[in-house]
């Protein structure tokens, strides 16, 4: 999904996040505008945020962490 597109198609600001370096940017940009801002983070499933719901799953079938 393109979160941005569906933010802006809102009446939002959406920025995309897929470098770690763009993070800090990115936070103090959303706090500077006086909307509704989304950001969509783009982190590899290698680095294994926790919790993660699984697509299309409710919250009760999150996955807490590595088994």
């Amino acid at each position: 999904l393109n979160f941005v597109k569906i933010a802006e198609a809102y009446g939002a600001v959406g920025i995309r996040v897929t470098e770690k370096k763009q993070v800090r940017e990115a936070l103090e940009e959303a706090l500077a505008i006086p909307k509704p801002v989304v950001l969509d983070f783009h982190i590899e499933p290698e680095e294994n945020v926790f919790p993660m719901v699984p697509a299309g799953a409710s919250l009760n079938q999150m996955i807490g962490g590595l088994a």
